[in-house]
């Protein structure tokens, strides 16, 4: 299924009128601020978030899976379906690819199909968290971090083998998560299995091509509840300060414990230059991969405020976008429709904030001026800039009324039928 840019403007039409009242009525009174409308909307369009490829299917816990059917059963068919979300959003560009769950059996083709339908390749990701089919050797105590250097060796030649996919998709970054940790005292040694994990990156590292970054990912716990190897974003930190300059931290939102100050964590990594990319969801408890912006909407507009001061502020490079969440309630495609428009209205807050002002406060101890500055830029209403923004690059106004009136669910449903099931779910 291919959305065209025929069906986005039919579904346009009826919202135009309203949309464009909206939308002059708030032009004016942002203009009025001193804010240039223009180059606000110029910078939404450019902003665009990667799809990972594992979130296009149903997701579940460990007590149930619920599919809704139509699911993307093969690689190509998952490349289409982040095409039908670019098609509606205009924001979604590339795919970032779960491997070994999406190794292309025919390169060409992918590229095609992602060609065909406008979209690049983000990160490449690698998988040592779970056995696959016939492995010589098992991650059940680990990866990167294994006491025996067998297992090491194996992790470290897979992630070798995710470059190599990636270099022939045009990617530009791995990303590397581990699972590896321990559940029971004494189940191994702290400082080794770190020990472990950095002589193993570093055989990584010098696999990873000059123009890459080497993402590393870091989580407090799960599946291991007394200690992750790379818990942290001072553990990955300093790993990457180790490595060298390709290597960065990767913050994933949900990965913290409960109250952790993110936007600091934001600050701070970029002040040292060393702040490589997102993934981004929500969450209540820990890890819940939850749609962004669902649950801690305040928080990701803060986080953003940082990121634009860090843009203009400090010499850290371009990050890379990327979306990691799990769909066990909501149809997939309209959860990252969710996700996405969530991320770039929390990015048009934050390019909102008066920053002059906001510095001035803090130099003189305003707190409440301070409070308010950053609350009146988060209270503006900037769902109708946003719309703008992707009605301009020939997106829909409404993208989930549209998915929906499109009836792009149920196409899905009849060319794949109700039992189809993503790869690596």
């Amino acid at each position: 299924m291919k959305l065209t840019l025929d069906q986005i403007n039919d579904q346009n039409k009826p919202q135009s009128a309203e949309h464009t009242r909206s939308f002059e009525f708030l032009a004016e009174s942002l203009a009025k601020k001193g804010n240039n409308v223009e180059e606000l909307i110029s910078k939404l369009q450019a902003l665009q978030i990667a799809i990972p490829s594992w979130a296009l299917g149903t997701g579940g816990t460990r007590f149930g899976r619920f599919s809704g059917g139509g699911e993307p059963a093969t690689l190509i068919q998952k490349i289409q379906d982040v095409g039908i979300l670019h098609d509606l959003n205009q924001s979604s560009s590339a795919v970032s690819l779960h491997i070994p769950w999406d190794i292309p059996s025919d390169y060409q083709a992918i590229k095609d199909s992602a060609a065909e339908v406008g979209i690049c390749f983000d990160a490449v990701n690698s998988n040592t968290f779970q056995d696959q089919t016939n492995q010589a050797h098992s991650y059940k105590f680990g990866s990167l971090a294994n006491s025996e250097a067998a297992v090491r060796e194996l992790a470290v030649e897979h992630n070798k083998q995710v470059i190599e996919i990636g270099e022939k998709l045009g990617s530009k970054a791995l990303t590397v998560w581990l699972a590896d940790g321990s559940s029971f005292p004494g189940q191994h040694s702290l400082r080794k299995a770190l020990e472990n994990t950095h002589l193993s990156l570093q055989e990584i590292y010098k696999a990873v091509p000059e123009d890459w970054k080497l993402l590393i990912e870091y989580k407090p716990y799960e599946p291991h509840f007394y200690s992750t190897v790379i818990q942290d974003w001072g553990t990955s930190f300093l790993l990457a300060n180790k490595l060298g300059k390709k290597a960065y931290t990767l913050v994933d939102l949900g990965h913290h414990l409960p109250n952790t100050n993110i936007e600091q964590i934001v600050a701070t990594l970029m002040t040292e230059g060393k702040l490589g990319g997102f993934h981004f969801n929500d969450s209540k408890y820990g890890d819940d991969d939850l749609t962004v912006g669902s649950v801690k909407p305040y928080q990701l507009f803060l986080i953003f405020q940082e990121l634009v001061k860090g843009f203009s502020e400090t010499k850290n490079p371009p990050l890379s976008w990327m979306i990691d969440a799990s769909h066990n309630l909501k149809d997939p495609m309209e959860d990252l429709i969710q996700s996405v428009q969530a991320i770039k209205l929390a990015y048009a807050q934050a390019l909102l904030v008066d920053t002059k002002s906001l510095d001035a406060a803090q130099e003189v101890h305003d707190v409440t001026g301070a409070q308010e500055i950053l609350q009146d830029a988060y209270r503006t209403d900037l769902r109708p800039l946003l719309a703008e923004a992707i009605r301009r690059s020939g997106g829909a106004i409404d993208p989930i009324q549209t998915f929906r009136s499109l009836k792009v669910r149920e196409t899905l449903i009849h060319e794949r039928g109700l039992k189809s099931i993503a790869s690596g779910l």
